[in-house]
């Protein structure tokens, strides 16, 4: 069961500004990159669960969150069906996101109380969503869109909270036109964590790069 509820986790993804998003099938390579996240001051993590057993590593990344990070708040991504979302849930995903937009998704964690966070391309999508309860919305892929497109959104809609994923890079130029146009928190995955990060195990950078981009974002936002 989820620690924490969708209003918290819809908070902390409002206040830091960004969802670090990672898989790999080893777990010890993925305790190691959780703790740096954590050490550079996230609290948030995406798992993107697309490979095989990749629930057996996310039970056993969220039992050491809970274990050795407290207020760390693990979630779920690339999420295509109701009956993988209940099986994350059942252990203790915090979030789930999905690329693309399922009503079935929507109504399990409803149940549950958790916050899902589907991809969405088109305005209609985005109504849809909220109507369905989302807090958050996910715009995927967000390179192909770009921050026009999301201003564009918040001018009739500025209740709508978004957070763009793919393509979104820690360089201050991106980040700062991705904010300017108002989203409230960006998905990053390869940018930050990266493959030549993850083959030389360099940790350190990584957790330097976390911190580096969280202070980049607050700074970003406080201008």
């Amino acid at each position: 069961m989820a620690k924490y509820t969708r209003n918290e986790v819809a908070q902390v993804m409002h206040d830091t500004g960004m969802v670090p998003l990672f898989y790999h099938a080893d777990i010890e390579l993925g305790k190691e990159v959780l703790k740096a996240c954590y050490d550079g001051g996230s609290r948030l993590l995406e798992f993107t669960a697309r490979g095989d057993f990749a629930f057996e590593v996310f039970s056993a990344l969220n039992k050491y969150a809970l274990a050795e990070l407290p207020g760390m708040i693990m979630g779920v991504g690339s999420i295509t069906d109701a009956a993988a979302a209940s099986l994350f849930m059942q252990m203790g995903a915090n979030f789930i996101v999905t690329p693309s937009l399922r009503e079935d998704i929507a109504i399990v964690c409803n149940r549950r109380k958790v916050l899902w966070s589907p991809g969405c391309g088109t305005l209609t999508e985005i109504n849809r969503a909220e109507e369905l309860g989302c807090e958050i919305v996910k715009l995927f892929p967000g390179s192909t869109y770009g921050p026009g497109f999301a201003k564009a959104i918040k001018g009739p809609q500025p209740w709508t909270s978004i957070m763009p994923t793919g393509g979104v890079t820690t360089d201050e130029s991106n980040l700062r036109a991705w904010f300017d146009a108002g989203v409230t928190c960006v998905g990053m995955g390869s940018k930050l964590i990266s493959k030549d990060i993850l083959a030389a195990r360099d940790f350190s950078k990584l957790k330097n790069d976390v911190e580096k981009t969280l202070s980049l974002i607050k700074s970003i936002r406080e201008k």
